[in-house]
């Protein structure tokens, strides 16, 4: 036998959801929602219950807390995925409280059979299936909690209904508890406190018959409901493009910086699709190197997104004189997202980013600065920086997005840093700027550090900030020692003053 059954995948409505479970919730299948209290799994019951419920699939909702469902919904219809149209039409909210105090799990189970069989539901949602759990603990004898688990789940699988239900667990007892293993899915939500810091997250522990996304992945409730945000995940690197005729592989695109002598620096602008690193102290031009670089984008047609983490969008001159970031935005050249508060994730960041990225179909993006994008973070988040931000760099250079992120520095001039936290090996190309003191003045100094896979130029070159932006000088080949704070000028090698004399007389 080799015809598969199909199965059919209902979309959750729930933003980021189905991409976690691998494409939807399977038709008939009996799930499980699971968390603390507080951890959100009502609103997302209700949420998943009203994309899915219509005339042709009507939903019953089985309250088994002793709160009536008028209760519930105040405070569930203040979400905007709540339709009250939908209320006695499509779903129906039914209270089994008096049913758990008389007759325990037998009841329960009678009454949610006969109301399956009248209405013939296509959804059937438990909530809070803990609470029947509790009354079977308290039943010297009757249904065991298995037998009653099976039975349900005979019954509605039976009857073609997609069934969840809802309880509030701890982890440990998924372990002895069977219902998490009649379950065909199991839906895990948490809430993660840290710092004052509170961020939630969500896992697909269970999923048979289909490829969910592993780990933990964060969502938030907001008016809307919940949204998830999808954990990334990195593929493999992409394969060389094979050799032409000649035997010689295709150059990668190189973009420019908007700086003539930088772009020479790195060898003719930065390979298309790199991570680029500026690294350099406070004040030494980090973001008038970033501004550029998207400058230089908006004149050449090639569109680019700004992520402010520190300073204000308006600080940023963007575009070409008399231009202003409304009219920028406006022709969708650039887009700006400012993320200031202290609980984000990864992922989270990722999605603003890459939607902004296709709605523009930008080719640039400059993160300002990795400092305080790790600040931002929620410091659950924290702890991981770096497999993080690996992350979400291999996802956007993977679209084919060229990433310029400003890191800050302090100068030392006993060791040589270029990042914070050790990330400066993640990124394809790095350029320092640094300050020193010269002929009594302080200088701001610049230099390509690396250029993956591509020759540079390794020279340290003078540079400075005026309002025209970055002029980059010549290279200070008369001088030693720039990198250690004491530069001193080169010495004459013996006999070179003769030999100068020589060639002036000549």
């Amino acid at each position: 036998m080799t015809d598969k059954v199909p199965i059919r995948l209902l979309p959750t409505g729930v933003p980021g959801l189905d991409a976690v479970l691998g494409g939807g919730v399977p038709e008939f299948s009996f799930n499980l929602i699971a968390g603390a209290p507080g951890s959100g799994k009502t609103t997302l019951a209700q949420h998943i219950m009203f994309n899915l419920a219509e005339p042709a699939r009507p939903a019953l909702y089985f309250t088994v807390l002793g709160e009536p469902a008028v209760k519930m919904l105040r405070y569930q219809q203040q979400f905007s995925f709540f339709d009250a149209a939908k209320v006695s039409d499509s779903i129906r909210f039914i209270n089994v409280a008096q049913e758990v105090l008389k007759g325990g799990l037998s009841q329960i189970l009678k009454r949610i059979v006969k109301e399956v069989e009248v209405a013939s539901p296509g959804i059937v949602i438990v909530d809070s299936f803990r609470t029947a759990v509790r009354t079977a603990e308290r039943e010297p004898a009757g249904l065991e909690m298995q037998h009653f688990v099976q039975e349900l789940g005979i019954h509605l699988t039976g009857w073609e209904a997609t069934t969840f239900l809802v309880g509030e667990y701890l982890r440990a007892e998924s372990e002895e508890n069977p219902i998490f293993t009649v379950a065909d899915g199991l839906l895990w939500l948490y809430q993660s406190v840290e710092r004052n810091s509170v961020v939630r997250k969500l896992q697909v522990v269970k999923s048979r018959g289909q490829a969910s996304i592993p780990g933990l992945h964060t969502f938030r409730i907001t008016g809307d409901g919940i949204r998830v945000f999808p954990r990334v995940l990195v593929g493999p690197e992409e394969k060389p493009e094979p050799a032409s005729s000649g035997g010689k592989q295709r150059p990668r695109e190189r973009l420019s910086t908007g700086i003539k002598p930088l772009d020479e620096m790195l060898g003719g602008g930065i390979p298309a699709g790199y991570s680029v690193l500026v690294a350099g102290p406070s004040g030494s031009g980090k973001t008038v190197l970033a501004t550029e670089f998207l400058n230089e984008g908006v004149r050449r047609g090639e569109p680019g997104v700004l992520a402010v983490f520190e300073k204000r969008p308006r600080e940023y001159e963007i575009g070409a004189k008399g231009s202003t970031h409304g009219r920028l935005v406006a022709k969708q050249q650039i887009a700006i997202i400012q993320a200031r508060p202290l609980d984000l994730s990864i992922d989270e960041t990722l999605h603003e980013l890459s939607t902004a990225i296709l709605h523009i179909k930008a080719r640039r993006l400059v993160i300002d600065s990795l400092s305080g994008f790790e600040l931002a973070l929620a410091p659950t988040f924290r702890e991981d920086f770096r497999e993080s931000l690996y992350r979400m760099v291999a996802a956007i250079t993977g679209m084919g997005v060229t990433v310029l992120m400003t890191a800050e520095v302090e100068d030392s001039y006993v060791d040589l840093r270029f990042s914070p936290h050790g990330t400066a090996f993640l990124t394809d190309a790095i350029i320092m700027q640094r300050y020193i003191e010269l002929q009594g003045q302080m200088k701001r100094i610049i230099t390509v550090v690396k250029v993956r896979g591509s020759a540079h130029r390794k020279e340290l070159r003078a540079f400075e900030i005026t309002e025209d932006g970055m002029v980059v000088g010549e290279a200070l080949g008369d001088y030693v020692g720039l990198l250690t704070g004491q530069p001193e000028a080169k010495k004459p090698k013996p006999g070179a003053d003769e030999k100068s004399r020589r060639g002036r007389r000549r």
